[in-house]
């Protein structure tokens, strides 16, 4: 089986050097590291808008609003995929999911007909801004420079033998990006049509916010346990104690307020509206939640236990543990 190799195109030397000259003092290679990584990866996306932009510009139009946004996603997603290969690090587009939806927000409002006095884009513009802002600077505080590459990358591009090109910019790119706009597409039709049902729309906007502050306290829950635990400990407090992934119920539950929003403009699309919801609940139920348990059971064997007294997605009240 081939090993992986080092995901990370900055030689530690060179990195420290480099760092001497800029900043004209000695740190460590890790903080160097990280500090460059994020110049490279704002480089990434900053090439990768520009390209979106460009084909918006001056790329034939196909007469279709969104279809012209999805040539252009995908073109982004190209050039992503294409900084992720010469760094060898998928990790490159972990923020894509974050970063592009308040973009085709602003495209969709500012290119369609609904003008500025539409209540419902405000609210459908500030809660996407909400979460890309909160999701992205989650990634910043986390992510520790290119020499870290997401685990479960690797696997799968190993997993894939010779196909190893094709899964990384299929699976770990072009999919992604596919499953994000799906999702977006309700907010196109919101963004597109001047009518909303108003009650609907103010219960959108209640999901999504309740989606996004579940997802906050999840993920400050965990920190603050990763922070203190023991090796081997397992998280099974708080909302983790109601639900195994409830960053992921969150998640789910902010798609699904988006395709409330799609609803509330265009009740007859009811029957596609929440496809964008299906394929995120498919990834997530079909791939990330086995991959992370499976990965929580190797490493840390007392998760057998919050397995059997804790649900894995929807939240209800923990069963006692066993002997009490």
């Amino acid at each position: 089986m081939p090993t992986a190799r080092r995901a990370t195109s900055i030689p530690r030397g060179a990195v420290t050097s480099i760092l001497i000259r800029t900043f004209g003092h000695a740190t460590s290679v890790d903080r160097v590291s990280r500090a460059l990584s994020f110049r490279w990866i704002c480089l990434a996306y900053v090439i990768a808008v520009g390209v979106g932009l460009a084909w918006l510009m001056w790329g034939p139009a196909t007469d279709h609003l969104w279809l012209d946004t999805l040539i252009a996603d995908v073109l982004a997603t190209v050039v992503i995929f294409a900084f992720s290969r010469v760094h060898h690090n998928s990790s490159f587009y972990d923020a894509y999911w974050s970063v592009i939806p308040p973009l085709l927000v602003v495209y969709w409002w500012a290119r369609g007909p609904v003008g500025l006095d539409a209540w419902h884009c405000w609210l459908i513009t500030l809660v996407v801004a909400i979460w890309a802002v909160r999701l992205t600077a989650n990634w910043v505080r986390t992510f520790p420079g290119l020499h870290h590459e997401d685990w479960r990358y690797p696997m799968l591009k190993q997993r894939a033998g010779r196909a190893e090109f094709v899964v990384d910019f299929v699976a770990i790119h072009l999919i992604p990006t596919l499953q994000v706009f799906l999702g977006m597409v309700p907010v196109y039709v919101a963004l597109t049509h001047g009518d909303a049902l108003g009650w609907l729309t103010w219960v959108a906007f209640a999901v999504t916010l309740a989606a996004v502050v579940l997802e906050t306290v999840a993920d400050r829950q965990l920190q603050l346990f990763v922070s203190t635990a023991q090796p081997g400990a397992v998280m099974d407090r708080g909302v983790w104690g109601w639900s195994r992934h409830p960053n992921y119920l969150g998640e789910l539950g902010f798609w699904f307020g988006l395709a409330l929003f799609g609803l509330a403009a265009m009740p007859s699309g009811w029957w596609w509206m929440f496809a964008g919801t299906a394929a995120m609940l498919a990834m997530f139920l079909g791939a990330s939640i086995p991959m992370m348990e499976k990965r929580s059971l190797e490493r840390r064997p007392a998760y057998a236990g919050v397995m059997d007294r804790v649900s894995m997605l929807l939240p209800r009240p923990p069963r006692a543990r066993a002997g009490t």
